[in-house]
């Protein structure tokens, strides 16, 4: 987690910001930490009559919180499932912000996850010519390149599953990790004989830890890793960690139903988390990479 802790200046900085940003005097009463991210320090920010979101990391992650704003921008911009709003992003001397208007979150509830199911499929019809993004962003703090593509096996192959495994020999993970990785990627296109997918806008980093509910049982979600790409990649990561209820994968399909393929495909996309889980925290997570790498090849 980010050892970043808030002095006289940043909370100066930050005040004056959304003063700037909001047109309203903003006088900072309190300041909260708020616990739950391994990447970021977060903070609660309360005026006399209003509060924000703080997002703090060094200097050097301006980058990371500026594609995270254009995420939840574009997000917005869609009218489909709820966001927080973003207000401004920065750098002040040693440290990087990203402000957001401050959210009470509760847990789902089976009508706000049916909300959410149905909401998901509404933004992935949301779509542009071509699969990736204008700009590079983050996955956890791993890089995510998004170079545009028109082929879909080739964006996935090269960056997505060929640039964690890149990044795994890198960092050590050689031998078993990278022949499977190998074999696996020369062989993708054997998953998509029937199956085209279309560049729909996705959330990128869907797991049941960036939801919520907020008031009135809708259905909010948060910390985007947003590009254009197959639909088929955020419900699969709503299933890595599981969390999500019946009545979501049920409202999904009810507006566009799910291709059959999808329950094989659903584990070449998680991969590509895992393959970033390897990175980030390595121990067991090598072994299920492999695995799943093994199951994906019996089924060729």
């Amino acid at each position: 987690m980010s050892m970043i802790k808030l002095n006289a200046n940043t909370i100066k900085v930050i005040a004056e910001q959304i003063s700037f940003t909001t047109g309203y005097d903003f006088d900072v009463q309190t300041t909260q930490s708020i616990s739950g991210g391994d990447i970021n320090a977060a903070f609660r920010f309360q005026g006399v009559s209003s509060s924000y979101f703080v997002k703090l990391n060094h200097a050097n992650r301006q980058a990371m919180f500026e594609a995270e704003f254009m995420g939840l921008q574009a997000l917005t911009e869609t009218s489909t499932v709820a966001v927080p709003k973003p207000l401004v992003h920065g750098v002040t001397d040693d440290v990087s912000f990203l402000i957001l208007e401050y959210l009470t979150l509760m847990r789902t509830t089976s009508a706000s996850e049916r909300v959410l199911g149905q909401q998901l499929a509404q933004l992935h019809l949301k779509r542009q010519p071509h699969f990736g993004w204008h700009i590079d962003n983050t996955i956890g703090s791993t890089n995510q390149p998004n170079a545009r593509s028109n082929n879909w096996v080739n964006f996935w192959r090269e960056q997505r599953l060929g640039f964690q495994l890149q990044l795994a020999a890198k960092n050590g993970y050689s031998s078993r990790l990278q022949s499977l990785g190998e074999k696996l990627c020369e062989q993708l296109g054997d998953f998509f004989v029937d199956y085209k997918p279309q560049p729909s806008l996705l959330h990128g980093d869907l797991w049941v830890g960036n939801s919520a509910s907020i008031a009135g049982n809708l259905p909010v979600i948060f910390d985007p890793a947003c590009y254009f790409g197959d639909r088929e990649t955020d419900l699969a990561m709503t299933e890595l960690f599981g969390g999500f209820g019946r009545d979501f994968y049920a409202a999904y399909n009810d507006v566009w139903q799910l291709d059959a393929g999808y329950k094989t495909r659903k584990t070449l996309y998680n991969l590509y988390h895992i393959l970033n889980h390897v990175l980030l925290f390595g121990g067991s997570y090598v072994s299920q990479a492999e695995k799943m790498m093994q199951n994906l090849l019996k089924e060729l």
